[in-house]
């Protein structure tokens, strides 16, 4: 880094930030020199020749629209190009101003992948999942190369109430899996629920860092604060990224004065950046624990890295996805976009989390599943990490990059409760169908609750209601199946009972209902109460 002299204040336009969310015109950008301009006279000549002298009528804006694609995909996995209607899509998502069913997808090999479903959109609503692949849109196939984001978007998106039937290939099934969702309107807030585990500490679920996501943040800690609140617990599991300035925002609320939160270096200065915090946050003396798993990326990676360099707070559950490259958005005379890498960012250690991605697209894809194969979600001394790669937090820990956030505290993925019957009605859908037909057949008891504790105490008792839904997997295709159903009976009475919750009185009702036995929050808990995450943090 450079000397305090040259620090960006947090409050000032963030560099970091406009590398990701603002549109520039290429315009003056592109200074084109010698070798850009002879590769340019080539590629004219080439489609020349080929309106020319072709066999056949070809249609050149299709032609370039398939084209670019492929050059920017020699670059690396995230420079990326966007048609006008596709940029427009994905910049809705962000804004939470769109209507669909409520997924986030990428193409792989020709095939559509379910990256992010939207907690409380129709998607998750009939049990979607993310890892989810989409063979078939109303009964089409909806695989090979003439698939495109433009077409997907195309036949997901559609009026609110509209139905739409997908065939779903899931990993852990062998069946093609059926689900048919109603369109509608996609919950804009980016902060799924905020509430207090216990008299001391407050909890913050954060599924993505929206253009309001700071302002959501600002909020429930507030609340949370007037509740008594004197710790937290801030879950980034599941959390792709987004605005890059509002994971910056919010790790200056735990940061004392000129403390480093991210910097970045490209191939020019104007792509070097650093962020430091200015000494106003609002929590800087809270205990805090972060969050993380496989799918956290980008701008999550970015708050717990700041946090955990800092030893500012305690990083509990297993690596992070390992996305370090900075894209700059530049706009297109035709209003399409090109999202291309202009930097790298660093922790304030000075790593780059950024994974390998030599080996093309299709090994870094797959490298969250090679993850899985490899046994690291299930044991630390599975974990991959790169030994050559170390740096030191504030305090001295030893921290290494190269691959992702390696959490402080391991939490293996908890594997009590599944079973073959479990897997069977989870991939069905089957307890999220029973939640929507319950809040149905209830409504009018359901609307007359103050809340979902109102629920819980006034709900079935856990016999009643497992029974129940035994006798609606059976009549939906799943037979009973005694001695794995008591073995799964905690898992899935909870998860009902959360489902219900959230169907009656939205997300802020799902989260504290599931949590109580979710692993990960209760190691980040446990931690809490050993104060192991004050600060300064100490081995």
């Amino acid at each position: 880094m450079s000397n305090k002299s040259t620090r960006q204040p947090i409050w000032l336009p963030l560099a970091i930030a406009l590398a990701v969310v603002v549109g520039v015109f290429i315009g003056s950008r592109f200074n084109i020199n010698k070798p850009v301009a002879e590769n340019d006279r080539k590629l004219n000549a080439i489609l020349n020749l080929i309106a020319q002298d072709y066999v056949d009528t070809t249609n050149f804006h299709d032609l370039v629209e398939l084209s670019i694609p492929e050059i920017l995909r020699k670059l690396d996995p995230h420079t990326s190009y966007f048609s006008a209607e596709e940029l427009k899509a994905s910049t809705d998502d962000l804004n939470g101003s769109f209507s669909g069913i409520g997924i986030q997808f990428m193409l792989d090999n020709d095939t559509i992948c379910v990256v992010e479903v939207i907690p409380g959109g129709p998607s998750e609503k009939v049990g979607i999942m993310p890892g989810d692949r989409i063979i078939s849109i109303d009964d089409s196939v909806a695989t090979g190369e003439n698939v495109t984001n433009g077409m997907v978007m195309k036949r997901l998106r559609g009026p609110k109430g509209t139905k739409v039937k997908l065939g779903i290939k899931r990993q852990s099934s062998s069946k093609l899996l059926t689900f048919t969702v109603t369109r509608g309107d996609i919950p804009v807030n980016t902060v799924d629920a905020y509430y207090m585990i216990d008299k001391n500490t407050g909890y913050v679920k954060i599924n993505q860092f929206g253009r309001h996501t700071y302002d959501e943040f600002i909020t429930a800690m507030a609340s949370l604060q007037e509740e008594g609140a004197k710790r937290y617990i801030i879950d980034l599991r599941g959390n792709g990224g987004g605005f890059m300035e509002m994971a910056v925002l919010m790790a200056n609320e735990f940061l004392p004065e000129n403390m480093p939160i991210v910097f970045t270096k490209g191939r020019y200065k104007r792509d070097d950046s650093e962020v430091w915090s200015d000494g106003n946050g609002s929590f800087q003396d809270a205990e805090l624990a972060v969050l993380i798993d496989e799918y956290s990326a980008s701008a999550s990676e970015i708050f717990a890295g700041a946090m955990q360099d800092n030893d500012r707070g305690l990083i509990v559950g297993c690596r992070s996805f390992g996305k370090g490259l900075v894209q700059k958005e530049f706009i297109l005379p035709d209003s399409s976009a090109i999202h291309l890498t202009t930097a790298r960012y660093y922790t304030p250690s000075g790593r780059c989390i950024q994974k390998d991605y030599k080996d093309g697209a299709n090994s870094y894809n797959e490298e969250l599943y090679d993850r899985y194969l490899h046994g690291e979600l299930y044991s630390r001394d599975s974990m991959k990490i790169d030994k050559s790669q170390i740096f030191s937090t504030l305090n001295g820990r030893t921290v290494y990059g190269g691959g992702g956030i390696v959490p402080d505290i391991f939490v293996p993925r908890d594997t009590s409760g599944i079973t073959n019957y479990y897997m069977d009605i989870f991939n069905a859908g089957l307890m999220e169908r029973y939640s929507f037909n319950y809040c149905n057949n209830n409504r009018s008891a359901l609307n007359k609750m103050e809340d979902y504790k109102q629920f819980l105490r006034m709900a079935p008792s856990d016999e009643v209601l497992i029974k129940d839904f035994v006798d609606y997997a059976a009549a939906n295709g799943v037979a009973p199946r005694w001695y794995y159903i008591n073995l799964s009976r905690d898992l899935i009475v909870t998860r009902l009972k959360a489902l219900i919750a959230r169907d009656a009185f939205g997300n802020q009702a799902f989260y504290p209902i599931v949590n109580r036995i979710d692993k990960t929050l209760q190691e980040a808990l446990k931690a809490l109460n050993k104060h192991k995450a004050a600060f300064p943090i100490t081995d």
